[in-house]
């Protein structure tokens, strides 16, 4: 249980729990980016600062070839900095300011290092281009010895299941205090890949498993807005999808009432709002009268059915 009375997560969370049901949870299937594979400091640099910005599926392949074309930190640091900009280019990832940043790094580690990464997020910070998220990214990935990282899915992940307040103080005390000691490897590759996979702007509560169901505010609730996910995404059919999934969500569960599917199919709905009760009561009339399901009005609440 939590035991700091000033906590923003609920005073009766079971902290041995949630922990070891998101890790039992990484552990048991995770993507398998190629980085996650090692714990050479050099390669998780290239791969954290090519990954600012640009989608982890296209990092893959560059990362691969810049390893291949520089394999150590002492290869990087002798390249000529205008190939290394060249590979950023030709690879599309981004400010090429990085690629100078990286190469520059590269030469600090080699020349003021030995050729051996410090391992402290606050030596890390010493290289140029090396933020504190990123030094605390190597510092956990590589050596074990970083602090929990905060970033727009820890926020996400952490405002929806535990109710944490939209605050920066907020977000970087329940991160502290979520990730158990001398874990930071382990704990943050496993709450990043839950707000990457998971409890992403349109969460798959269900479809991935999220080992936090049992704690989770939102999903208890059926509110998945989020800091990041103020309104609806921007919207990609038709009634036609939303329908859609309504039929999936209904798969899963025997009975549903009508504001929880609400909830669940469209982070903005809201019971007397534009897409509301009205709205939502559409969809089902449609799927009614195409003999999908059924909606029971005989209780307090209503609810709704796959027809068998």
């Amino acid at each position: 249980m939590t035991e700091d009375a000033d906590s923003p997560l609920p005073p009766d969370l079971d902290l041995d729990a949630v922990r070891e049901a998101l890790i039992e949870w990484y552990e048991a299937d995770h993507r398998p980016f190629p980085w996650r594979e090692t714990d050479d400091a050099y390669e998780i640099h290239v791969s954290e600062v090519m990954s600012q910005q640009t989608q982890l599926d296209r990092v893959v392949s560059a990362w691969e070839d810049f390893r291949d074309r520089w394999p150590t930190v002492d290869a990087l640091a002798d390249a000529d900095r205008s190939d290394v900009v060249g590979f950023w280019t030709d690879h599309s990832l981004g400010y090429n300011n990085r690629a100078k940043y990286l190469h520059e790094a590269a030469g600090q580690v080699v020349d003021d290092y030995g050729g051996e990464y410090p391992e402290t997020p606050e030596e890390l910070q010493e290289l140029m281009g090396v933020g504190p998220y990123t030094a605390n990214a190597v510092a956990s990935f590589a050596f074990n010895n970083g602090n929990a990282v905060v970033d727009t899915n820890v926020e996400r992940v952490t405002y929806r299941a535990f109710d944490v307040p939209d605050d920066d103080d907020a977000f970087e005390q329940a991160a502290r205090e979520l990730m158990p000691e001398g874990e930071s490897r382990v704990w943050n590759n496993a709450i990043m890949e839950l707000g990457g996979v998971a409890c992403t702007k349109s969460p798959s509560c269900d479809e991935a498993g999220c080992p936090w169901r049992t704690w989770c505010h939102a999903y208890e609730s059926g509110d998945f807005t989020a800091p990041d996910v103020p309104t609806q995404p921007s919207f990609e059919g038709s009634r036609r999808q939303f329908r859609g999934r309504v039929v999936r969500l209904l798969g899963e569960h025997d009975e549903l009432a009508l504001d929880t599917i609400g909830h669940r199919i469209r982070v903005d709905y809201a019971p007397e709002g534009e897409h509301g009760r009205e709205w939502l009561r559409g969809l089902l009339s449609d799927l009614t009268e195409d003999g999908l399901l059924t909606v029971d009005e005989s209780g307090e609440t209503a609810t709704a059915r796959l027809r068998k």
